[in-house]
């Protein structure tokens, strides 16, 4: 990306929607892990191994959420689009045998929109210093 904004007036919002998908992807795989396969928790349906790297992911969002630095910005656009491949190729073998996370058309509606909060905000997450932000504009806008 050659350009996102820099100090963006909505980003505690969006450093906010990242914490709730941190906190969600945790408590997900923590009820999902205690409850075990083939149930439902929370929307989806519940897997062992999609609780833990749910939970596995969840970890690292919220601390890099917690963090900053722009490190949340990096973090979450990476953790996104994983789990965007992630839930394509679950879409792509669920009614196969290679389903081996048991993904339901809701889990992968679930994972896309997780995704989507963690790229949006990716994109307009980043800080810095006043000059930076003021050559941003100028940059942008020609003048």
């Amino acid at each position: 990306m050659a350009h996102t904004p820099i100090n963006h007036p909505l980003r505690p919002l969006y450093r906010a929607l990242c914490a709730l998908v941190g906190i969600y992807l945790i408590l997900f795989g923590v009820v999902g892990f205690l409850v075990g396969d083939g149930d439902r928790v929370l929307g989806q349906g519940a897997n062992t191994l999609w609780s833990v790297v749910s939970l596995i992911l969840g970890v690292i969002v919220l601390a890099a959420t917690v963090m900053g630095r722009n490190l949340d910005v990096k973090v979450n656009q990476y953790v996104g689009w994983a789990l965007v491949a992630i839930g394509t190729l679950s879409l792509a073998v669920s009614r196969t045998d290679a389903n081996f996370l048991d993904f339901t058309v809701s889990t992968v509606v679930v994972t896309y929109i997780c995704a989507l909060i963690l790229i949006l905000s990716s994109l307009y997450g980043k800080v810095g210093t006043d000059e930076d932000a003021h050559a941003e504009q100028v940059a942008a806008h020609g003048g």
